[in-house]
């Protein structure tokens, strides 16, 4: 699915004060109605170096990506929770959990189950 990125301080400002939050084991996601799906990721110093926090944001990334199927009329932001390690079947699980438990998606992409078995072997960080 494709989304636009937020990129703008004001656009995530925005969304921080008057979004609803969701909160999972491992991500907080804000959201916000809007005109298109809009993404940001939001990972500050203390979740450590740069090199893990840019897999951070592409773990996030692709978790998203792959839990939105189709266009949704939000605006959201990710943000990780502080852990010793994040894997990117945690990410797409919790994602998966938020979406349906705010009901902003209705099912699962069907290929869920198949999806979820190649991620349980995924490299953690």
């Amino acid at each position: 699915m494709k989304y636009l990125r937020i990129k703008r301080k004001k656009d995530i400002t925005r969304i921080l004060k008057t979004g609803k939050r969701a909160h999972a084991e491992t991500v907080t996601v804000i959201y916000l109605a809007s005109e298109q799906t809009q993404m940001a990721v939001c990972v500050g110093k203390k979740y450590g170096k740069s090199t893990q926090r840019n897999r951070i944001k592409r773990l996030l990334r692709e978790a998203f990506r792959l839990q939105t199927e189709r266009n949704l009329p939000y605006s959201f932001l990710l943000m990780p929770r502080v852990k010793e390690e994040y894997a990117f079947a945690a990410f797409y699980r919790d994602i998966g959990k938020i979406l349906k438990k705010e009901r902003l998606i209705e099912r699962q992409h069907p290929n869920v189950a198949e999806a979820e078995q190649n991620l349980s072997a995924e490299k953690r960080i």
